[in-house]
C-alpha cells in the first residue's frame, strides 16, 4: 500500500525537515506486520514529494490476529491488507512519521506551525461509503477532494465498481494537521481496525482529533467507526469531545459492539507515548500561535484553571487530586513548585498507568518526583494516605458516586482525613437546556447531577456535620437564568473543629 505527500511550497525540500527523513535516503522501519519504507520519488526546490510505502507481511499478520480472528479460512492469508490503505497504513504512518504528527521540528521551528500547499495521494483506499463519504469526511477539514471509485476490472466495465477509492487531497494545511487526519480517517473509511480495540484507543482518538474532530459534522461516525462500533467506548469518546467543544455529547443510536481482528502493535504504542508526552505542549504552542482567532477555551481547562487559582488563593502548599483520573490536574500541581506536594488518587490502575506515563514518571527530575505521591484507592474507604494535605480537590468527582454512598464520601474526605481545604466542582444540569443535543445527563457514567438549589443544600450539610465554612464560585460563563456550566464549592475547615 502506498500514500505519497507532495508539496509545492519553495523550497519544496523543506518537506524532508518536517517528515524528519532526508530526501536523499532510503529508509525502513520494521513493523510486527511488515516493512515501512520513506523515499522520495522527487525532491526539488519547486516540487518535493515524500512516500510511504508498506509490505504487510501476510504470515506476521495472522500471528498477531485477534481472538475473534476465524483460524480456518483462507482469507487470513489471501485479503487486500497488502494492497489497501487501512489501519495497518496508519499505524506505520504514527510510527513513522510520529514527530512530524505533534508538530515539532527542532531545524525549522517556524515551519512545523505554517500551512503548506499539499497534495495527499493514495491508490487504493477501501471507502465503505463510496466516494460521497470520503467528501463528508476531509471537505469539512478543509480539503479538496478527488475521490474516484476504482473499478473491478477495466476490462469488463459491465461489472461495476468496487469499493475502493482513489483518493487525492489537496489544500494548504499544517503538515501535522494532514497526517493526524490521514491517522484517524483511513481506519474509518475502511471501517475496520486490524488490532484490538482497548479503551486507551480513546486517548489516541482525541488527541490526534484535537482541534478538528470535536467540531466536525460527522463526528459521530467517526468516533463509532474509530472505535470498532463499541458503544461504551463510543459514548465516552463523544463525551470527552463534547467537553472540549464546551458542549454536550450529540445522541447516537446504539451501535452493536464488534471487536477488531489483532493485538494493539509495538509502532502503535510507541506512538501513543509518543503523542502522550509531546502532545499537551504541542496544542498549548499552536493555541498561542492562532493569536485573535483563538477560539474561547474549552471547560474542562477553564475549570482546571479556576481550581488552581482557588488553591492560590488559599494558600496550599500540599494539595491531593481525588479521582485524578489521567493526571491533568496532578501535572498542573507540579509545574507550579509552590506546591511543595502533590498527591493523585484513583480507583482505576489504567487511569493510574496512564497518567504515569503522561507525566512522564520515569524520566522525571527527582526533586519533582520527591513531590509526588500516585495511588490506587477507593473514596468510599479510610486510607491513610489521604492525610496529611492542606487541600483535597474532587474535581468533576461525586457525581460518579452512587447517592447512597455518598455518605461515605463524605467521612473519608471531610471525617477522616480533614484536609483544610476541600475543593468540590460538579455540573449544574440547569444549564443542561443550553446543549442543543443533549437529553438526560452529560455523561453515561453520571449517577446524578444536581441543581444549584440542590448543591447548595448538600455542601451546607455536610459542612455544618464535619465543621467546616463552605463559599460557591461559578465556573465557566454565568448564564443569568440557568447559572453556570460548573458550579464551584470550596470548604474551609474551622480552627475549632
Amino acid at each position: 500500500m502506498l500514500l505519497t505527500i507532495t508539496t509545492t511550497a519553495t523550497p519544496a525540500t523543506d518537506l524532508g525537515f518536517l517528515l524528519h527523513k532526508h530526501p536523499e535516503r532510503v529508509q525502513e522501519f520494521t513493523q510486527s506486520f511488515g516493512t515501512a519504507t520513506v523515499f522520495y520519488p522527487e525532491a526539488g526546490e519547486e516540487r518535493c514529494t515524500a512516500a510511504l510505502m508498506l509490505e504487510v507481511d501476510p504470515i506476521a499478520l495472522v500471528r498477531s490476529r485477534g481472538k475473534n480472528s476465524p483460524d480456518f479460512s483462507l482469507s487470513q492469508y489471501v485479503n487486500d491488507r497488502p494492497y489497501a490503505a487501512s489501519s495497518l497504513l496508519a499505524v506505520a504512518l504514527a510510527d513513522v512519521f510520529r514527530t512530524a504528527r505533534t508538530g515539532r521540528c527542532k531545524a525549522r521551528p517556524e515551519l512545523a506551525g505554517t500551512p503548506l500547499p499539499l497534495e495527499l495521494l493514495l491508490p487504493a483506499l477501501p471507502c465503505r461509503g463510496g466516494p460521497d463519504l470520503a467528501r463528508r469526511l476531509f471537505e469539512p477539514l478543509g480539503w479538496e477532494v478527488d475521490a474516484r471509485p476504482v473499478p473491478l476490472d477495466e476490462g469488463f466495465p459491465e461489472w461495476g465498481e468496487s469499493r475502493y477509492v482513489r483518493l487525492v487531497l489537496r489544500g494548504t494545511r499544517r503538515l501535522a494537521d494532514a497526517l493526524n487526519h490521514l491517522y484517524v480517517l483511513l481506519p474509518v473509511l475502511d471501517d475496520g481496525k486490524h488490532y484490538w480495540i482497548a479503551p486507551d484507543e480513546v486517548d489516541k482518538l482525541i488527541r490526534a482529533g484535537e482541534g478538528w474532530l470535536h467540531g466536525h459534522p460527522e463526528r459521530s461516525l467517526i468516533t463509532r467507526r474509530y472505535l470498532g462500533r463499541r458503544w461504551a467506548l463510543a459514548r465516552t469518546a463523544l463525551a470527552r469531545l463534547a467537553e472540549l467543544g464546551d458542549e454536550t455529547e450529540e445522541q447516537l443510536e446504539p451501535a452493536v459492539e464488534e471487536e477488531a481482528p489483532a493485538e494493539t502493535t509495538a509502532a502503535d504504542e510507541a506512538a501513543a507515548a509518543e503523542a502522550e508526552a509531546q502532545g499537551e505542549a504541542a496544542g498549548e504552542a499552536q493555541a498561542e500561535g492562532q493569536g485573535e482567532e483563538q477560539k474561547p477555551k474549552p471547560l474542562n481547562i477553564r475549570r482546571r484553571e479556576a481550581v488552581l487559582a482557588t488553591l492560590e488563593e488559599l494558600g496550599a502548599a500540599s494539595v491531593i487530586d481525588l479521582g485524578c483520573g489521567q493526571g491533568e490536574l496532578v501535572g498542573a500541581l507540579l509545574s507550579r513548585p509552590r506546591f511543595a506536594k502533590v498527591g493523585g488518587m484513583d480507583v482505576s490502575p489504567m487511569a493510574l498507568t496512564i497518567a504515569a506515563r503522561k507525566l512522564r514518571l520515569e524520566r522525571m527530575p527527582d526533586a519533582k518526583r520527591a513531590r509526588l505521591t500516585l495511588f490506587q484507592g477507593a473514596l468510599t474507604y479510610t486510607d491513610k494516605r489521604l492525610s496529611g494535605y492542606d487541600a483535597a480537590v474532587l474535581m468533576e468527582v461525586i457525581e460518579h458516586v452512587d447517592p447512597p454512598r455518598l455518605a461515605a464520601l463524605e467521612h473519608v474526605v471531610f471525617g477522616h482525613a480533614k484536609p483544610q481545604y476541600v475543593v468540590v466542582t460538579t455540573p449544574n444540569i440547569e444549564h443542561n437546556v443550553r446543549y442543543e443535543f443533549l437529553t438526560g445527563l452529560r455523561h453515561p457514567d453520571h449517577r446524578f447531577e444536581w441543581t444549584r438549589a440542590e448543591f447548595t443544600a448538600w455542601a451546607a450539610q455536610v459542612a455544618a456535620r464535619y465543621g467546616y465554612q463552605v463559599a460557591f464560585t461559578p465556573v465557566g460563563d454565568d448564564d443569568p437564568e440557568v447559572g453556570p456550566p460548573t458550579q464551584m464549592g470550596v470548604f474551609t475547615r474551622d480552627q475549632r473543629s
